[in-house]
């Protein structure tokens, strides 16, 4: 494996061709578990790349040789594993699959599974903080879980909504290996976490996708109400569908439907066109050669510049830039 080839470079994190300390050093951050070289004359040359946000791990790892991996099971994490390169033969209780660039294998650590990677393979690896996880889950089914969460194995690449996941995967890659400015932005980033838990539990089947996709109880018009009202006053701040949900007592997919029903429009593109006015506001009134618009954009939760500028025109007729000048 050519040296730097894993993403993340920036963030490396191990380096090894000893089987115990990969052991060890990898198990500090993905679980306990049985690590062996298929052919125990081969030579390990372990990397491993990485940062972790809040409830969330984004790691690339690669062994160098073929190797037999056996997680212990584990009540803290949940993994996807993206292959990069190369297969994996998976086994996670009575299901097996063969990931590939095209199939990921979600790890819900629930009961003992092992894994076989092919020489060469290499992955892009996601870690949630399973608290976490079931928490955002709770927080959309308006109700607290009784079972642990556990996925389907297989995760198929190809269809829409994991293509989706994908996308917001993807941009936190781009963000951590350019050293982008989002990661430093609270607000930014909350939003891209509570997104990334979101389509994966909508994405990807569970024992509680049928949860999810059934019909939501309607809310009463003073919820909607008062999660405006939440808006306009906390628009600062971090906000996800979510928290909106929970403060004012009601599931986040029956909001939805409510702000649908009631006003034409989502909490979060409601959120998103308070945010502009906002955005609009500080430009008004800051200096150019004091301010950019890119700080005051990600200060006010927009993560897509592009996007941002888009809609910022389509809002007021003009470019941000154009605002700031003026």
């Amino acid at each position: 494996m050519a040296e730097h080839s894993l993403p993340f470079a920036a963030h490396q994190r191990l380096h090894t061709h000893d089987v115990d300390e990969a052991r060890r050093r990898v198990g500090n951050d993905l679980g306990d578990h049985g690590l062996r070289p298929v052919n125990p004359e081969s030579r390990l040359d372990v990397r491993m790349n990485g940062m972790t946000l809040d409830g969330i791990g984004l790691y690339s790892l690669g062994y160098g040789t073929e190797v037999l991996i056996t997680p212990q099971p584990l009540d803290s994490y949940l993994l996807v594993e993206i292959p990069l390169t190369g297969v994996a033969e998976v086994s996670h209780g009575r299901e097996r699959i063969t990931a590939t660039p095209e199939l990921a294998a979600v790890l819900s650590l629930t009961r003992p599974m092992c894994m076989r990677w092919s020489p060469g393979h290499e992955s892009l690896i996601a870690r949630f903080d399973r608290a976490a996880l079931e928490a955002h889950l709770a927080k959309l089914m308006g109700r607290t879980p009784r079972r642990p969460l556990t996925f389907s194995l297989g995760m198929d690449l190809t269809r829409p909504p994991v293509r989706s996941w994908l996308s917001v995967v993807d941009l936190l890659r781009r963000e951590a290996e350019t050293g982008g400015a989002m990661l430093e932005q609270p607000v930014a980033l909350r939003q891209l976490e509570g997104l990334l838990m979101t389509q994966l539990l909508l994405a990807q089947p569970s024992n509680y996708s049928e949860a999810l996709s059934g019909g939501q109880p309607r809310v009463a018009p003073t919820a909607v109400e008062r999660a405006v009202d939440l808006i306009e006053a906390r628009a600062a701040e971090p906000l996800t569908v979510e928290e909106i949900a929970e403060a004012v007592g009601v599931g986040a997919r029956a909001l939805q439907e409510g702000f649908r029903r009631q006003m034409e429009t989502t909490p979060m593109s409601y959120l998103r066109e308070v945010r502009l006015d906002r955005v609009r506001a500080e430009l008004t009134v800051h200096d150019p050669g004091a301010t950019t618009v890119t700080d005051v954009a990600y200060r006010w939760g927009f993560v897509h510049l592009g996007r941002f500028a888009l809609a910022y025109r389509r809002r007021f007729g003009e470019a941000p830039s154009e605002t700031l000048r003026r």
